[in-house]
């Protein structure tokens, strides 16, 4: 997935997309610009349930993460990905 030129709650929100449409156990590959990624990236994993890879590269104008989608992650707010749908 492509996230360059994204800050976090708009990559968070295309990611959330991603994964909803992705078989469990589907690795995901984030590519990101936002230096706030490295942190954001397992946090949002953590309050989800996927599982964070960790950063698989990092180049010259872009950090490649990667992250195991679960078959038991709660979902997000299409709208809030920090905030957990009732």
């Amino acid at each position: 997935m492509d996230g360059t030129g994204m800050l976090c709650v708009r990559l968070l929100i295309k990611l959330r997309g991603v994964v909803a449409g992705a078989e469990p156990g589907t690795q995901v590959r984030v590519l990101t610009t936002d230096p706030a990624a490295p942190i954001d990236l397992p946090s949002w994993c953590h309050l989800t349930g996927h599982e964070y890879l960790g950063l698989v590269a990092e180049h010259p104008d872009h950090a490649e993460h990667a992250l195991r989608v679960s078959a038991g992650a709660r979902s997000t707010r299409p709208d809030r990905p920090w905030h957990l749908e009732r």
